[in-house]
């Protein structure tokens, strides 16, 4: 593992943010400060493909022009202040936001499909309190920006092109929104920047490399399906409401039945399939009865179930399953006609992988309530939901 520290320049926080501009926003701010509408285009590739961290790096732009739109805005996406590396190659950032507040987000390279993935954060912490997951126990500190979203786009891009050296403009190849926080929580400051990052006039990411994951926000998920062209992945982790409800308290709210006729009510372009990510809890919803029953739950429509072994974290209460009874949960799937791949474990060594995401200190860390004993037995005895 290597660490890389870096410093930051800080910058008072007043002035609004241009990268949480919209494209047409820009146009207009740039016609605000009496500029020909060919700079707002040249502006955009300054922000949005080149990466520029301070107006004074955009050298085709004259000096007046520049100097107006510091005075007007302020340029200081989330900087790194600690940059880890995997023994297999992530790399885990650590940003700081203007406010002080604290964030990660990691990048995956995979060299067998060539595929170049960072795993955003949306939220400074998260409120959905599933009590596996590290970043619950911050609790919700606050929304992020579109700004502070796009952001941490544009500063890996610059870091792998500077610092891997690996070629522009836009290195990353996907993005998934399985960071900190529940994205569709944050709906439209996500939906603002996705807006920005498949923008032709962007980073031009493609819909189809763009997933978003959500606990299970029923009236969201309708709402990507009106207004996003992403994929979906559905954070599902249990068959059974007694047990969803205990790992994931959305399910109070909006309980396993719900969840999935959501699911089947979303639309989806030809060849497209829902992801269900299904986290084993080693004895808690592991068991044959599980497999089962998450063949039934999503039989019918077009899906995958993404099985990822527990990565266990100090004090939550879990642990990760036994590698033989992965492999049995996985058979019963397939058995099924469920296409049902094990997601690798990437990151652990440097507490980067699924669900180990949190920074301390922020003033809301909480201790999670830890699992009910009577979990298992609930699984096994409860019928398809």
């Amino acid at each position: 593992m290597t660490e890389v520290t870096q410093t930051k320049e800080t910058t008072a926080p007043e002035r609004p943010d241009i990268l949480s501009l919209s494209w047409e926003e820009l146009q207009s701010a740039v016609s605000a400060l009496g500029e020909r509408p060919y700079r707002a285009r040249q502006l955009q590739a300054w922000l949005h493909r080149r990466y520029a961290l301070s107006f004074d790096e955009m050298s085709d732009l004259p000096k007046g022009f520049r100097e107006r739109l510091a005075e007007r805005f302020r340029l200081q996406p989330p900087h790194p202040v600690l940059v880890q590396q995997s023994v297999d190659g992530t790399r885990k950032y650590k940003w700081e936001t203007v406010d002080g507040r604290y964030i990660e987000s990691v990048y995956m390279p995979d060299e067998a499909t060539g595929r170049r993935t960072l795993c955003i954060s949306s939220q400074v912490g998260c409120a959905m309190g599933c009590t596996f997951c590290l970043t619950a126990t911050m609790g919700l500190v606050r929304h992020l920006t579109p700004g502070e979203i796009v952001g941490q786009v544009h500063r890996v891009n610059r870091d792998l092109i500077e610092t891997i050296g690996l070629p522009g403009p836009r290195p990353l190849t996907n993005l998934v929104f399985m960071g900190m926080g529940e994205p569709l929580h944050n709906f439209d400051n996500l939906k603002k920047a996705l807006e920005t990052l498949l923008s032709p006039d962007g980073p031009n990411f493609s819909h189809r490399h763009v997933t978003v994951s959500t606990s299970g926000l029923v009236p969201a998920i309708e709402r990507v399906g009106r207004e996003l062209e992403i994929k979906l992945a559905i954070s599902l982790n249990a068959t059974t409401d007694e047990v969803r409800t205990e790992v994931m308290p959305v399910n109070r709210k909006w309980n396993i039945a719900a969840l999935m006729q959501a699911c089947r009510a979303f639309p989806l372009r030809q060849g497209r399939r829902i992801t269900f990510e299904y986290v084993l809890l080693g004895g808690i919803n592991d068991t044959d009865d599980d497999a089962r029953r998450l063949v039934q739950l999503v039989r019918g429509l077009p899906a995958k179930v993404n099985l990822i072994p527990y990565n266990e974290n100090p004090g939550l209460g879990f642990a990760e399953p036994a590698p033989e009874r992965v492999e049995a949960f996985r058979d019963i799937l397939d058995a099924g006609g469920i296409t049902a791949p094990v997601r690798k474990n990437r990151g652990r060594d440097i507490s980067a992988a699924c669900g180990q995401l949190a920074v301390a200190g922020q003033g809301r860390d909480r201790t999670p309530k830890p699992p009910l004993v009577a979990l298992r037995a609930a699984a096994s005895a409860s019928t398809v939901v």
